[in-house]
């Protein structure tokens, strides 16, 4: 059979033939003195074989592995492990609809940031209700929609039950509030105006030192915090710096 033979017997295309053949999972059959490849009974078998695995969800390393065992004795469980990744993936994606339905019916509509977890959504929403207009809290709620994308599921949980702790209560709110009303009013202030330092002050009344890396960031040192400080106007930027030593130096204790 030349390559278009067989191709069409298994139903697959050429293209596949010649990629199984690179991939090292279908051997190369001899070729006629006229160069072109002379397939037989047992490359259709071969090919045959590939087709239902690949259909089955196995990737081409997992294909090479069956196939590597003569008796086929390990296929079944191949299968089983693509059974459980096929089990987890479903959790997931049953994990994503409620995330999604959580969303679709909130009262007050999709915030910006994205989607984000149920639990988080909620500091979110009252958050969004209290500042509506405020620059500021946009940011921060993109600043968390962000730690809760990057972060690990353990550190994600933590961070989570801490900002249900800190900003669970209509007062914290307030707070949070009228710190969000400084921040935005130093947009167009320069770094030197008293009102950074009552800022900052206002902002680390609120800001529980829990949801502060490991290593105190104040001083902008890595990438990622330089990234992060050039988002903000000059001003801002200098509060917030000023709220990250507070909070460090409130940490060390005396």
């Amino acid at each position: 059979m030349r390559i278009g033979e067989l191709a069409a017997t298994v139903g697959v295309t050429t293209r596949a033939v010649r990629h199984y053949h690179h991939q090292g999972l279908l051997p190369e059959p001899e070729r006629l003195t006229n160069g072109y490849r002379d397939y037989t009974l047992r490359h259709a078998v071969v090919l045959a074989r590939i087709r239902r695995l690949t259909e089955l969800g196995l990737g081409l390393a997992e294909v090479r592995e069956v196939l590597a065992d003569d008796a086929g004795k390990d296929l079944a469980e191949v299968l089983a492990e693509l059974d459980e990744d096929l089990a987890r993936q479903e959790a997931a994606i049953r994990e994503r609809r409620v995330r999604l339905r959580v969303l679709l019916e909130a009262e007050d509509g999709l915030p910006v940031e994205g989607p984000v977890s149920p639990r988080l959504a909620a500091p979110f929403g009252d958050m969004s209700r209290v500042a509506v207009d405020s620059p500021m809290a946009a940011k921060d709620r993109e600043m968390l929609a962000l730690i809760e994308t990057t972060a690990g599921p353990e550190e994600r949980e933590r961070l989570i039950d801490v900002l249900h702790t800190a900003f669970g209560s209509p007062d914290a709110v307030a707070r949070v509030t009228e710190a969000y009303a400084l921040l935005d009013r130093l947009a167009d202030a320069d770094p030197a105006d008293p009102l950074v330092e009552e800022a900052a002050r206002a902002l680390a009344a609120c800001l529980p030192r829990e949801l502060l890396p490991p290593s105190n960031p104040a001083n902008g040192g890595d990438s990622f915090m330089h990234a992060f400080y050039a988002d903000f106007a000059p001003a801002e930027a200098e509060a917030i710096r000023r709220t990250l030593r507070i909070l460090g130096e409130e940490g060390e204790g005396p």
